[in-house]
Parts: C-alpha cells; sequence; structure tokens
C-alpha cells in the first residue's frame, strides 16, 4: 500500500510541471481568431522555447512570439531576417487579455515575402 501511494505521488510530482509547460506553450492563452499587425522589430530573442520580437506598432510595442529555431527554418527564415529596425507584418492569435499586446505568430511577412510557421492553422 506505501508503495503504491508513492508511485502515485511520484507520478503526480512528474506530470504538475509538465502539464504547466503545455499550458504556456499551447493555444489556450490565445482568442482562436488572427489579428494582423504591421510595425518595426525593435528588439529580437531567438531560441528555444521560441523566439519573441519586439515590435513597434504605431508607438505601441508588441510582444511577438515566433517560432522554435527548427520551426523559423523550416519556414525559410535564415540568420539576419528577423533584425532589429526590419518592418515586418504578422499575422497571429492574439492573448486573449488584449491589453497584453501578446501575438502567437502564425505567418510573417518581410517585404512582399510570406513565412508560415504553423501550417493549416489560417
Amino acid at each position: 500500500m506505501k508503495r503504491l501511494f508513492f508511485i502515485s505521488v511520484l507520478a503526480l510530482g512528474l506530470a504538475v510541471p509538465f502539464v504547466g509547460a503545455l499550458a504556456h506553450h499551447g493555444w489556450t492563452w490565445t482568442t482562436g481568431g488572427n489579428i494582423d499587425l504591421t510595425g518595426i522589430i525593435k528588439t529580437v530573442r531567438l531560441g528555444n522555447p521560441h523566439g519573441i520580437l519586439k515590435i513597434d506598432v504605431e508607438g505601441e510595442e508588441w510582444t511577438a512570439e515566433v517560432g522554435q529555431p527548427w520551426r523559423n527554418k523550416r519556414a525559410g527564415l535564415v540568420e539576419g531576417d528577423l533584425a532589429e529596425g526590419v518592418e515586418i507584418r504578422v499575422i497571429g492569435e492574439p492573448a486573449a487579455d488584449m491589453s497584453e499586446r501578446l501575438l502567437k505568430v502564425e505567418r510573417l511577412f518581410l517585404g512582399k515575402r510570406e513565412y508560415v510557421l504553423y501550417p493549416g492553422r489560417d
């Protein structure tokens, strides 16, 4: 009986951090609908678990989550494409609380070139 209790507690302890990670990295925090923003990239942090761009959109700063390095590469982005001062158009799902100005990017445009990070989400 003690052994079963120990295994149950251990399993729960391992599952809780995993569920939290899924909640953050999934789509549950978004609205489910897309918005379209155009602005200038102010800062870039690429890497895992996903890249972060700060974008000036008509004087408001938005945080745009782009893909993991492998996803960005698969979409056709190369080093230097996402850089400070570059004009970017992003389409994706905003946070349910729009005052957060946070967007999970599904597609982005640099000039006329489209990069699809999450195929089939639109």
